[in-house]
């Protein structure tokens, strides 16, 4: 949100906590919504807002999140089950409600991009890790269904996906609030991604000419190979001899 206001973008942020969207919007002047995207009604009024306040030229889906690390065989049922709701059913009600929006914008001569911010989860499994797997699999299908969906319409659908980005919530919510635990996952780390990177990246891609679709773009620190190969400590070259 803060970088698509510096650049001069309108900003309808949404989440669920009002005193969160509320400092937001003190600080960036961005429009905000109260909304929790797991229930229907909540997304409907979303969409009426949007339509009442301009309409809009980009929907972007940043919802989602990991809960535990644990294997297929013990994690917990409830775990998967909101995992799939927030990341996958959760981006299926914005889209569906949104789309209709878009086409509008698109019918008054201006553009329109579908943007969701998956993850490498989504690419690559890693131990202990199948219940965002799978959730982050399902996601970036759906994103490849839809794109199949709008061919022929003026529509960009893009899939940004990140590896290991610094915030301060998601390892957090991850392992149930342990902060130790959560600031493990990056500890000797070499510059993380941060937020900033991500945000940085799907401006790139909304602000390039509208017949130009990245349909898919994977992020990582160049510390990161793959979900499961992080390098810890000082990143040096190899011996040349």
């Amino acid at each position: 949100m803060r970088v698509l206001r510096r650049e001069g973008w309108d900003v309808v942020g949404v989440a669920r906590r009002a005193d969160r969207l509320a400092a937001l919007a003190a600080e960036t002047g961005a429009d905000t919504v109260v909304a929790d995207i797991t229930r229907d009604e909540d997304v409907a009024a979303l969409a009426e807002h949007v339509r009442s306040s301009g309409g809009a030229d980009v929907l972007i889906n940043n919802a989602g999140g990991a809960l535990g690390l644990d294997s297929v065989e013990d994690s917990a049922l409830e775990d998967w089950e909101q995992m799939y709701d927030s990341n996958v059913l959760g981006t299926k009600r914005v889209i569906a409600a949104l789309l209709p929006v878009l086409r509008e914008s698109v019918e008054e001569g201006r553009s329109a991009s579908i943007l969701a911010v998956t993850s490498i989860a989504g690419r690559e499994a890693y131990a202990k890790g199948g219940g965002y797997n799978a959730a982050k699999f399902a996601e970036r299908a759906l994103l490849r269904a839809l794109r199949l969906d709008l061919v022929g319409e003026p529509i960009r659908v893009i899939d940004i996906a990140p590896g290991m980005v610094k915030t301060e919530e998601f390892s957090l919510v991850r392992f149930g609030g342990d902060q130790a635990r959560a600031d493990a996952v990056y500890e000797g780390v070499e510059t993380p991604l941060t937020a900033e990177d991500v945000a940085q990246t799907i401006r790139f891609a909304v602000e390039l000419p509208p017949f130009v679709n990245l349909d898919e773009v994977v992020i990582k620190p160049v510390a990161q190979a793959a979900p499961y190969s992080v390098a810890k400590g000082p990143l040096r070259v190899r011996d040349a001899r």
